[in-house]
């Protein structure tokens, strides 16, 4: 294999007398270094969207949260409690209660979840940090924070104490209603502060302290909807979801943050494997570009392959020749592509060169997977043209 790869590398760095194969040869190249670097890029700019966008609905979310296998509640035993506090995966959980419900507020109406939370919530879930106007709730108090597209919506302001923020759940239980009056359980709320997440998120929750909402809904005590949690990043998923199925047995469903997102998770993946897929399409036609110029290669040393041939190499040796030629230059071009992907990436996290407002800089992530993603891309690529390219050589070339 040493002599052909010698071969090999000098045909890879040496120039031909024919300056179109020379110039076959030199755009092949560039295309496989700009394919490598394009295909690098694409990925860290989707990564970097994709952690941009899951940053935001991650910021509503717990890394685990139980709710009723069976109807919209569940009783959270004493001996429960006692279990959640002795694991060690389990670092800290909220009790929630949550429903849908009617807001009316100055002759305004809107559905959305109000969200009973107890004063544990913001050692679980990071959303008291995107409150942006007003402060996070006072424990056993009347008061709310709202979403800024609910706010908008029933053109709420905060401190109003000429208006109130009317809450109206059905009430529970069976038979004929009378009348309206008799129909909803109604508290009044006072929104004390805002936050802002994302569209979705601002126009679906209103939260309140988890005792307000157990009067809303008529709830008992240690009756609740949900439990959020906040657990041990170096704990697997798998003992968490086993110690909580050991702890609440089969009366709970278990989600993690990933299936609280499914949709999100799935359309984020979609458009992942699309990027990938287009890119790979560029990555093959620029590789047969590759497979073209080797068998013009091959065409043009048709005296040196007879040369060869007369000295004693077979065909196979004769084809490994250009076989590695078309490695070595795939290779080459790899290695440059994701160099100026590289700096390229860098460049934008360090200088925020492209902008998506004035203050938000488009996210870009490096990653290796990337790079090991576009290396087994492109190097199996590379072979397969590379040796579809070699095959030309046989006994015909030499006639």
């Amino acid at each position: 294999m040493n002599f052909p790869f010698y071969i090999a590398k000098r045909y890879a760095v040496s120039f031909s007398k024919n300056s179109a194969i020379n110039t076959i040869t030199i755009i092949s190249s560039i295309a496989i270094v700009a394919s490598a670097m394009s295909l690098f890029v694409f990925l860290s700019i989707f990564s970097g969207l994709r952690e941009f966008t899951l940053s935001y609905s991650n910021s509503s979310d717990p890394d685990f949260k139980i709710e009723a296998s069976q109807g919209k509640s569940f009783f959270l035993t004493e001996n429960e409690i006692v279990e959640l506090k002795k694991n060690i995966s389990i670092l800290n959980y909220s009790t929630i209660i949550e429903d849908r419900v009617l807001f009316r507020y100055d002759n305004k109406e809107q559905i959305a979840v109000i969200k009973g939370v107890d004063s544990t919530f913001i050692n679980v879930n990071k959303i008291s940090d995107y409150v942006y106007v007003g402060n996070w709730l006072e424990p056993n108090s009347h008061e709310s924070i709202i979403g800024s597209e609910i706010a908008r919506k029933l053109s709420l302001g905060l401190f109003d104490y000429q208006n109130s923020l009317d809450v109206y759940a059905p009430k529970p239980g069976k038979g004929v209603i009378e009348s309206n009056e008799n129909a909803f359980n109604i508290i009044t709320l006072q929104p004390v502060g805002l936050f802002n997440i994302n569209e979705d998120i601002d126009g679906k929750y209103v939260y309140c302290d988890i005792e307000i909402a157990r009067k809303l809904f008529q709830f008992k005590k240690n009756q609740i909807s949900s439990i959020e949690f906040k657990t041990n990043s170096k704990v697997s998923e798998e003992k968490i979801i086993q110690d909580l199925k050991n702890i609440f047995k089969n009366k709970v469903k278990i989600k993690t943050k990933a299936q609280l997102n499914d949709s999100l998770y799935k359309m984020l993946n979609s458009e992942n494997l699309f990027i990938y897929l287009f890119s790979t399409l560029i990555v093959i036609l620029t590789l047969f570009c590759l497979a073209g110029a080797i068998v013009m290669i091959i065409i043009d040393k048709k005296e040196n392959i007879n040369t060869l041939y007369n000295i004693g190499l077979t065909f196979k040796e004769i084809r490994n020749i250009f076989f590695i030629q078309g490695i070595i230059i795939t290779t080459i071009g790899l290695l440059f592509g994701l160099l100026l992907g590289t700096i390229l990436i860098v460049i934008q996290q360090q200088f925020s060169v492209l902008m998506i407002t004035s203050n938000i800089a488009y996210p870009v992530q490096f990653k290796i997977l990337n790079i090991l993603l576009v290396i087994g891309t492109i190097i199996p690529l590379g072979l397969i043209s590379s040796w579809i390219a070699s095959g030309r050589v046989n006994k015909e070339i030499l006639k």
